[in-house]
């Protein structure tokens, strides 16, 4: 009786691996495979919009972002802020197509909005470098200021802030101006709902930091430095540098190296140290880092990004031209530090 029980046994488990030994079907591969040929032809699928889905809803959508951004905003301007010329005229012509001669929508576009949030963005960028970077003459500021608000980086960061799929326009996917005009009449409508000190902490947070990462020279190199080396110690009544060889390796090969300093007449003193494959490079190199130094952006530079409206400079004041840049006439700007400092002995 025992080997019966023990051999029905082993014949449920040999009939149980054979069924799990095909766990699939013959045709289920080449079927696959017709299915992934079928939509290599068609190509990618084309970018549906979100208001597709069944879940959609505007309200909540415009809702959920004011709180993702951690801003008050009134409702009626935030829409307002997203809503493009080209929305309201395709709404129009569709109204007409079904036979409502005068079309009637309760929507405004942001074109005020586009306009206001511009010069507020020119404003505080060029008032936070203007205070961080006092020594850098303003042809450095106009180069960086003229990054941070290009449509390239304006645009980057609207995409980044999930402003694309809140957007009525005409056409989509949304390009890069229209990214761009929303973020500008998105921070017009934080100026007008929490006042100038939040949207200025916006600008600061989300298009200032952009250069965090980036090298500040990148934006404005200035022509024939050694020139411009002599010109500007000239101004101060210092003789021009003298370039002096202090290093060389891998003479007469593909791998040379030569390490150039500059230094003053009078006092020995180096103010430049250039590397380059030839001595005239490794020249202009040692004086471009003079004027690093000089102009107080140096590779070791940290910008502060924790400034609030209240420490920056004012509107008029600029910083001197290339033209006009010497140590004796340039004027004294407080730090961020020095500010910060003094903000704090206020407030006891």
């Amino acid at each position: 009786m025992l080997t019966l029980r023990t051999t029905n046994r082993v014949l449920k488990v040999l009939k149980t691996a054979q069924k799990c030994e095909q766990s699939f079907h013959r045709w289920l591969a080449p079927t696959l495979r017709e299915l992934k040929r079928r939509k290599d032809i068609q190509g990618p699928e084309k970018p549906v919009h979100r208001k597709t889905f069944l879940e959609w809803n505007y309200d909540t959508e415009i809702y959920a972002f004011s709180k993702r951004l951690g801003e008050e905003f009134n409702n009626d301007l935030l829409q307002q802020a997203l809503t493009e010329r080209s929305y309201i005229i395709r709404e129009e012509e569709r109204q007409k197509n079904v036979g409502i001669e005068q079309p009637t929508l309760n929507l405004s576009d942001n074109k005020d909005l586009v306009s206001k949030g511009s010069d507020f963005i020119d404003d505080i960028v060029k008032r936070y470098l203007r205070t961080v970077l006092p020594r850098l003459p303003e042809e450095g500021i106009i180069g960086i200021h003229k990054y941070l608000t290009s449509i390239e980086t304006l645009s980057h960061v609207s995409f980044h802030i999930g402003t694309s799929d809140l957007i009525l326009c005409a056409e989509f996917p949304v390009e890069k101006p229209t990214l761009s005009n929303v973020l500008k009449s998105i921070i017009a409508a934080l100026i007008e709902s929490s006042g100038d000190s939040r949207a200025a902490l916006f600008v600061r947070d989300f298009i200032i930091t952009q250069i965090a990462d980036k090298d500040l020279h990148q934006f404005w190199e200035p022509e024939e430095p050694i020139k411009l080396l002599s010109e500007i110690l000239a101004r101060d009544g210092i003789q021009s540098p003298e370039p002096r060889l202090i290093g060389c390796s891998g003479k007469n090969t593909i791998l040379a190296c030569f390490r150039v300093g500059l230094y003053t007449p009078d006092t020995k003193h180096m103010i430049g140290l250039g590397f380059g494959e030839t001595i005239d490079i490794a020249h202009e190199m040692a004086a471009r880092d003079s004027l690093r130094q000089l102009f107080g952006t140096s590779d070791n530079i940290l910008l502060p990004f924790n400034l609030k409206l209240d420490q920056l400079c004012a509107s008029s004041v600029k910083n001197l031209s290339i033209n006009e840049w010497s140590q004796k006439t340039l004027p004294s700007h407080p730090t961020h530090f020095e500010l910060r400092q003094a903000k704090e002995i206020s407030s006891n």
